[in-house]
């Protein structure tokens, strides 16, 4: 099951992240400022999110807000049309960036826009510092590895304290995080993503 890019803005499936209350957006591969160092969303509206992970995000924001975190959330990647996935995998391949994408042959959770990059952001608009940057694809980025990082003195408390506040709150809505990344967070089972949601192309 798959539809058209092109056809995502009249489907009911899918919600502009524009319309998400209290949550910014900067999606990188719309510009320069990702792995790549050039626009990987050139001439194309990536701007979207399937309704269920939208509804999701949706409580995710509210629960921030409702705790009083001097936080917000920021969006940095949601829906990646497969063509795109298929691009980046091309650049990728063989190098160590790869285990950080999905082969396109299995498809990535991006594509069915079940998945959503993010951090924390101030009221003016700051980054909270998560220790390492988005996309920087080393052991530093991998929740699964802070333990080791905070003893070697890599990684700070507040860093880890950054990081569990966003896993906190996207867990209470739903949303699973990845060893990885500390900025993915995946809306549902993967298998069950891939056989029941409709992946753009």
């Amino acid at each position: 099951m798959e539809i058209p890019l092109e056809l995502v803005a009249g489907d009911r499936r899918f919600a502009p992240l524009d319309a998400l209350e209290g949550v910014t957006i900067d999606l990188r591969y719309a510009g320069s400022n990702n792995f790549a160092g050039i626009p990987l969303y050139d001439n194309i509206d990536c701007a979207w999110i399937h309704v269920d992970a939208f509804q999701a995000l949706t409580l995710a924001a509210a629960h921030l807000r409702q705790i009083n975190a001097p936080w917000s959330l920021l969006v940095l990647d949601a829906l990646r049309p497969h063509r795109v996935q298929e691009s980046i995998w091309k650049r990728v391949q063989g190098s160590h960036f790869e285990a950080y994408f999905a082969d396109p042959a299995l498809g990535s959770i991006h594509s069915y826009g079940m998945a959503v990059d993010l951090t924390l952001v101030d009221a003016e608009g700051c980054a909270a510092d998560m220790g390492s940057e988005f996309d920087q694809m080393d052991e530093l980025s991998h929740p699964i590895l802070e333990k080791r990082h905070l003893d070697d003195g890599r990684l700070t408390s507040e860093h880890l304290g950054h990081r569990a506040l966003l896993r906190s709150v996207m867990s209470f809505a739903g949303f699973r995080g990845i060893d990885t990344e500390w900025w993915h967070f995946d809306f549902g089972d993967r298998s069950m993503i891939r056989a029941s949601y409709p992946r753009v192309v």
